[in-house]
């Protein structure tokens, strides 16, 4: 079928149609979950074995990392040779559902790429031409962010916080037994946090593009942001300051991402304008 056929059908379809539309677009999202979560649910020993407990492991890799740069720079502290705690499950239906909610975030994760395809297919047909060129890439991109931000949150953010609250002691009376539940959880919400944060360059560019958003409005409101990022920061990480900045640090970097790319719109607008006028003034002469 035809690009401009297929528009034009699109743009003579009813608002049942479109949700008719919109319902299968969000049952093969759906589907694409299931059967990535399923895959996850079956392979319990590597997703739950390998992936979810592995920052609990001294040999993960972040610390076998950590450890060889700790031993080329002289600082043996680097070198994390314990984590002392154990993970318990105290609920009879802990392990098992603790089993569900880990397969449907690897799941989830999985799928991503092509959920989002799924939500792209259906909005686009409703944008300009103009709007598709600038969004070209967006699937990619999007998902490429979102996948990035997902690996700092397993590889740096959880492991490096998982240490951290594992050492932490009031009394050496006390003993760390963590609840499965509280595990996956605090795992689940570093990995999908910071996944989410990441997309700060895309929500920037989109809203530079409907012009709600200025690289001068984002200059003058640099330091607000600054305490918004550390305030959310400090919200979704464990409370340390180490794991606060390793997140807020990124998030910064990809705010200033965020000013050159509406930099560079506005300045493709004001080159765009001026060959519109300049075009007019040849029509004219």
């Amino acid at each position: 079928m035809a690009l401009d056929q297929y528009q034009e059908e699109e743009e003579g379809m009813s608002f049942l149609d479109h949700l008719e539309a919109l319902r299968w677009h969000l049952l093969r999202s759906v589907a694409a979950v299931l059967i990535f979560t399923v895959a996850a649910f079956l392979a319990k020993s590597i997703v739950f074995g390998v992936i979810i407990l592995g920052p609990s492991k001294v040999d993960f890799l972040t610390y076998r990392v950590l450890c060889d740069l700790g031993n080329s720079l002289g600082i043996a502290a680097l070198c994390i040779d314990e984590l002392p705690f154990t993970i318990q499950s105290r609920q009879m239906t802990g392990q098992f559902s603790m089993h569900m909610t880990s397969s449907f975030v690897v799941g989830f994760i999985a799928a991503f790429p092509y959920v989002f395809w799924e939500v792209w297919k259906f909005i686009s047909p409703g944008l300009y031409d103009k709007e598709k060129n600038a969004a070209r890439g967006a699937v990619f991109f999007v998902s490429l962010l979102f996948l990035t931000g997902a690996a700092f949150g397993y590889y740096v953010l959880s492991p490096l916080s998982i240490n951290f609250l594992s050492n932490y002691q009031l009394d050496p009376s006390i003993t760390n037994e963590f609840d499965i539940t509280s595990y996956v959880t605090t795992l689940t919400m570093l990995v999908l946090a910071s996944a989410i944060m990441f997309q700060l360059p895309v929500v920037v560019y989109f809203l530079s593009m409907s012009g709600l958003v200025t690289s001068k409005m984002l200059k003058a409101y640099r330091r607000h942001s600054i305490v918004v990022i550390l305030v959310v920061s400090a919200i979704i990480t464990p409370p340390d300051v180490i794991s606060q900045l390793l997140i807020a640090m990124p998030i910064l970097v990809l705010y200033e991402v965020g000013i050159m790319i509406a930099k560079r719109l506005e300045k493709r607008g004001h080159s765009n304008r001026l060959s519109l006028i300049k075009t007019v003034n040849q029509n004219r002469n």
